[in-house]
């Protein structure tokens, strides 16, 4: 008989592989076999607090949302997509008749069931339920693992194109070398930014950012003793647009700043840098409560947005991105891990670096072994 083993996060810093029922399909669903996942700083959060904000982890929850697979059934009316096929699983499926869905910012919808947030299960496991439109088949030159990598770059596409507007030419700063960061410089050096600024504390990150997509980085100055992070802030923008050359208006202003790393000094900064009339997109979900300057926010009339996740349009963007060649995804995947080492999989991510000291900025977990 089939199996449907899955690693299943019970509470706080507890784990389990657990059988699970083989969920029933719907006439416009497919199940799909799920072979590679990646972990996202969202699952490390859960196992490690239990919660992210109002989401709290309060019964057993299957783990994961960055997936792609192979189709191992389809419902009665499913044309998109056949069995065999291999796919990108987009990990939200919306309501469809809410005004956001209707409106085309479904990413909105209230009802929306997304992989491993509470209370909803995530795909690390043997099989999946999903949409059939929310699986994506795959261009024969991109792998699986490239399908994984398709929920994060989908958040580069959302916030640096979608909500962002970036279009050729124009200039960029993006706070945060991790994983997300990383994809969206590419998307803005994939839709021909002139200037890619990379900001990050940790110098070899900035190093991989300069190699990978970044055209300048910026490594932020030290604090003093005593100093409050609003005057921090300001004196390390001061330094910055000194060290790079940043104006406020002209040829060397910066048109796009997205924060993708949630620290509260980061973002104040940013609201310096950006030029006047500029837009801010906050994509690193930091603290709740953080002190900004609304005089510049007002002064400048920026365009300060949030980026939830991704939207319509978001994955088939991101897919054509990476099958021309205009991003390539495998420099970000450095550690693999079999589904049987998921836990050691988790620590690596969790602490950023593996056993043998190696830095992680992806690890992908493979599914189970098939029978």
């Amino acid at each position: 008989m089939p199996s449907n083993p899955s690693f299943v996060l019970r509470g706080i810093d507890d784990v389990v592989y657990e059988e699970r029922a083989i969920p029933e399909l719907g006439d416009h669903e497919v199940l799909v076999t799920v072979k590679k996942t990646g972990i996202c700083g969202s699952d490390v959060h859960y196992l490690a607090h239990g919660r992210i904000g109002h989401f709290i982890v309060e019964k057993p929850m299957v783990l994961g949302h960055e997936s792609a697979g192979i189709v191992h059934k389809v419902g009665s009316k499913v044309k998109s997509v056949k069995v065999g096929d291999r796919v990108a699983m987009e990990p939200g499926a919306t309501c469809r008749t809410c005004e956001y869905c209707k409106s085309g910012r479904y990413e909105l919808c209230e009802d929306i069931v997304f992989a491993a947030t509470p209370p909803y299960d995530g795909t690390l496991a043997r099989y999946y339920r999903l949409p059939a439109d929310l699986a994506y088949p795959l261009p024969d030159n991109l792998s699986l693992e490239d399908g994984a990598m398709m929920e994060p770059l989908s958040v580069g596409v959302h916030s640096v194109y979608n909500l962002g507007g970036l279009r050729a030419n124009q200039s960029i700063a993006i706070f945060g070398c991790g994983p997300v960061g990383l994809l969206c410089m590419a998307v803005a050096k994939a839709l021909g930014a002139s200037r890619i600024i990379a900001v990050d504390i940790v110098a070899p990150r900035l190093e991989f950012a300069k190699e990978y997509a970044a055209t300048e980085t910026y490594l932020p100055i030290t604090r003093q003793e005593g100093e409050t992070n609003p005057d921090y802030s300001k004196r390390n923008a001061d330094n910055m647009k000194e060290k790079l050359g940043i104006a406020d208006r002209g040829k060397n202003a910066i048109d796009l700043v997205i924060d993708a790393s949630g620290a509260e000094v980061s973002i104040q900064t940013g609201f310096y840098i950006v030029k006047t009339g500029g837009t801010f997109v906050q994509v690193g979900m930091g603290k709740a409560d953080v002190t900004v300057n609304l005089g510049i926010l007002m002064t400048k009339e920026l365009n300060y947005k949030g980026s939830f996740r991704y939207g319509p349009g978001d994955y088939p963007f991101a897919i054509s991105l990476a099958a021309s060649g205009k991003i390539d995804l495998k420099p970000l995947v450095t550690h693999r891990f079999k589904f049987d080492e998921a836990i050691v999989a988790f620590k690596a991510t969790r602490t950023g670096k593996s056993e043998d000291g190696k830095g992680v900025i992806k690890a992908i977990i493979n599914g189970p072994e098939d029978e």
